[in-house]
């Protein structure tokens, strides 16, 4: 059921994008060293609601909460572990998703990322985008279980501005960005059910992008969506026109290294949750939280708003 347009929004913000990895020390060491990143606390069990909510009752998992200036990311590793990262996944396959964290300065922040020596997605080191595909500066890599991250420098107006009184060289998370196979129908769920709004819609194309992704010929349509209450850390669908996305992967569960989950703080957990399960989203309920496997697969945690 599409949400009443009388309504408050049901998401108030994205809490936090959550990754499935293999190994906790090493997550750790790469995110703090090249970028930034700070621990929350030490490792610790996984909530038993939300090993529940992902079907997962029962299971040794341990979580690590690591934070970048106002945003977070949430590290789980399963024991025994899920399937790794498909070698052969590129930018435009339907379980890519990744974080892009705004810096200060593209030169230094590269330099700094690639002594922990990175597998890169771009080709050519970071890349200038053209005025219409936003004028910023971007470099994408994977992380050491292989989960994309992307470096984006933003050469003014409101984007930087947002991103002004930041300390540091890296300043947070801006986004975070899901491929998509069907973008209607990533629109009937992100903004129809629950409420993330329209802010931005772009076509991105040429060899700046194409350098930028590790593909030929690239034409993508680029959707920034924010949540009722923060505009970051917000929504970025990427729905390639071409090339034409893979073939369907077998699916992938929450253990697997190919899963990440964004963690959707919400106003009425029962009627997000009866949101989903209208736009074809079937949902676990166990609790107090929710989780639904979204659009291609990509994880959606439901979580009270504070």
């Amino acid at each position: 059921m599409a949400q009443d347009r009388q309504d408050a929004p049901l998401v108030r913000c994205i809490v936090a994008v959550s990754r499935t990895v293999a190994d906790l020390d090493r997550t750790e060491t790469f995110y703090r060293d090249a970028l930034g990143f700070a621990a929350v606390a030490p490792p610790e069990p996984v909530p038993e609601p939300i090993l529940a909510a992902l079907g997962l009752a029962g299971t040794d998992a341990r979580r690590l909460r690591m934070r970048l200036g106002g945003q977070m990311l949430a590290f789980l590793a399963f024991d025994p572990p899920g399937t790794p990262y498909p070698l052969a996944a590129r930018a435009n396959d339907p379980v890519f998703q990744h974080v892009a964290i705004p810096v200060r300065a593209m030169e230094p922040a590269a330099a700094r990322l690639v002594a922990h020596h990175p597998a890169a997605i771009s080709t050519h080191g970071p890349q200038a985008l053209p005025p219409a595909s936003g004028g910023v500066t971007a470099f994408k890599f994977r992380d050491p279980d292989g989960h994309p991250v992307e470096l984006i420098h933003f050469p003014g107006g409101a984007p930087a501005a947002r991103w002004q009184d930041a300390p540091g060289l890296f300043l947070g998370i801006d986004h975070s960005a899901l491929a998509v196979t069907d973008l209607e129908r990533a629109l009937a769920v992100f903004r129809d059910a629950l409420g993330f709004r329209v802010v931005q819609r772009g076509l991105n194309r040429g060899e700046a992008q194409a350098r930028l992704d590790g593909l030929p010929d690239p034409e993508v349509d680029v959707l920034a969506l924010e949540p009722a209450a923060s505009r970051t850390l917000h929504l970025e669908l990427l729905h390639y026109r071409r090339p034409a996305a893979p073939p369907s992967p077998p699916p992938y569960g929450p253990r697997d290294r190919a899963t990440s989950r964004l963690v959707l703080a919400v106003r009425d957990l029962d009627a997000a949750a009866d949101a989903l399960d209208g736009a074809g989203c079937p949902v676990r309920r166990t609790g107090g939280v929710a989780y639904a496997e979204g659009p291609d697969c990509h994880g959606l945690l439901l979580v009270p708003a504070a």
